[in-house]
């Protein structure tokens, strides 16, 4: 088999396509698989290596489909299985991989097995989620608190006990420690393996275990009180268990090669993808370690390093559903230069949807809010809307995403920015992301090398990216004013420009060594 195959997600490039808001073909306002069928090709041309498609299994959509009540179906308002297996044959036959979320942390309420378990203490699956008695007052079993506010767990009239719920009440806790359960999600495994799929992005994967004596969290040492209580709390028992590595490994066995991808949210977020990355574990891993609100090149630089051990793999992302857009949190005027940060750091990268564009964030008035985290903690948090809105195809008020309205409202400081009109355009965002894709698949050593730091401060970044006898030597100059390059190798320049020995305000330059 070939190694290289194997090894596709190796500086890959995924594009995360949130399906609910991408392409919507059978006008009811949502996003749907046929949509994203229509649009694979300018996915292609963009020049990814393949899509991250957000959930689209059966659900309530209480939390926008990552609450699944059924593992191995297609929810009709996003299509069919067959409408899968074909977007999946037209994705490979144009060279693009497909990786699907799975949300093995948690189910639905309304999901089967919950219903069964929740049933009887004596049901079948009486164990297969995460019950515990009350204490003697009857308050919960300990301190933990859910993710969307209040406490983490919910009394059950039924069976008499309070099950656990790390995000909505809709949501309770998958137990994994039983390895009936462990066993039921490998098979849910296989079964998109065998329709061809490429790789699963496992959500909240440090979710997946809890701390079995069920002992409260300690609290969080903060400056300033947040709006949501949930961070008042060193998260050390409710996630990031050491008893998940062995069922990681478990998963790892039955991917193969097949890619499997977490999503890291916790404390120690660098260490734990390094952790979830090593040995026969998952192939990568990503984290919130750089959506955050701050802009920082020593911030990166000593992520990178710290995450990128030689027998770990990281993936990296600056924009996802879950946090407002890039080009709002740090600046329109940085779109192009942090396009070009992404697509040169060691790892793999995660681009997604609308971030070619340079898309801001979406103002979603209070009233079209779906989202219950913002729906709760208004106005004090805007919640995850505002990143979800629709995709911006053409220059209209509805932005082409679909003929009735859609399940958010189109954001009309979008249409100007819409592929419509940058397609054509190459001094646009949409033209100098492609051009840093190729770049990126052109250079091995920006797909592949080693990363050694040059410089970092907070306003800048320079690096070196090293492979196979290839140098390149990364300048990035995030602040207002001009910025003197470190060092200036005896090459060539392969994308930006360096004048007088210094780099532009919002700009960069990428050179590489002579041999």
């Amino acid at each position: 088999m070939d190694k290289a195959k194997d090894d596709w997600w190796r500086g890959a490039c995924l594009y995360e396509v949130y399906l609910r808001s991408f392409q919507d073909t059978n006008r009811d306002g949502e996003g749907d698989l046929a949509g994203l069928a229509q649009r694979l090709e300018y996915l292609a041309d963009l020049g990814v290596d393949g899509i991250w498609i957000t959930p689209f299994f059966p659900s309530p959509m209480r939390d926008s489909g990552y609450d699944v009540s059924d593992y191995r179906a297609v929810d009709p308002r996003f299509g069919t299985l067959n409408e899968f297996r074909a977007l999946t044959e037209k994705a490979h036959s144009l060279d693009l991989r497909v990786v699907i979320d799975q949300v093995y942390s948690h189910s639905s309420n309304q999901h089967p097995w919950f219903i069964e378990s929740s049933s009887s203490r004596n049901s079948p699956k009486a164990d297969w989620y995460v019950w515990a008695d009350a204490k003697s007052d009857g308050s919960p079993p300990n301190n933990w608190l859910a993710r969307f506010g209040g406490i983490a767990w919910e009394w059950s009239a039924e069976r008499k006990q309070y099950y656990l719920h790390n995000f909505l009440t809709e949501q309770p806790d998958l137990n994994l420690h039983n390895p009936e359960v462990q066993d039921e999600v490998l098979d849910i495994m296989r079964f998109w393996f065998d329709l061809g799929v490429d790789g699963l992005r496992l959500d909240v994967a440090n979710f997946f275990m809890h701390d079995p004596e069920l002992r409260d969290n300690p609290p969080a040492a903060l400056a300033d009180l947040p709006a949501n209580p949930y961070y008042l709390q060193q998260r050390l028992y409710d996630r990031s268990r050491p008893e998940n590595l062995p069922f990681l490994e478990r998963m790892r066995e039955v991917a193969g090669d097949r890619m499997l991808l977490a999503e890291i949210s916790c404390d120690w977020q660098v260490e734990r993808m390094a952790e979830y990355t090593q040995g026969r574990r998952l192939h990568t891993a990503y984290s919130f370690e750089f959506l955050g609100p701050t802009l920082d090149g020593n911030h990166i630089s000593r992520s990178v390093e710290q995450a990128g051990t030689e027998d770990s793999w990281p993936t990296w992302a600056f924009s996802n559903h879950d946090v407002p857009r890039v080009a709002s949190r740090w600046g329109s005027e940085r779109v192009k230069v942090l396009q070009a940060l992404l697509l040169c750091l060691r790892g793999s990268v995660i681009l997604y949807q609308g971030e070619e564009l340079g898309l801001p964030q979406s103002d979603v008035p209070r009233e079209h809010l779906q989202d219950p985290e913002a729906i709760r903690f208004w106005p004090n948090h805007r919640g995850r809307d505002g990143a979800r809105s629709p995709m911006a195809w053409e220059n209209t008020p509805g932005l082409g995403f679909s003929d009735a309205q859609g399940w958010l409202p189109a954001e009309p400081a979008h249409a100007p920015l819409a592929v419509s009109e940058q397609i054509d355009d190459p001094s646009s965002p949409l033209a100098h992301c492609r051009d840093m894709l190729s770049l990126r698949r052109e250079a091995p050593a920006l797909r592949l090398g080693e990363f050694e730091t040059v410089e970092a401060d907070t306003d800048g970044l320079t690096f070196w990216r090293r492979y196979n006898g290839q140098s390149v030597l990364c300048s990035f100059n995030f602040g207002d004013t001009p910025r003197a390059t470190p060092i200036t190798p005896n090459g060539k320049t392969l994308a930006g420009e360096h004048a007088g020995g210094q780099i532009a305000p919002y700009s960069y330059w990428i050179a590489e060594a002579a041999p």
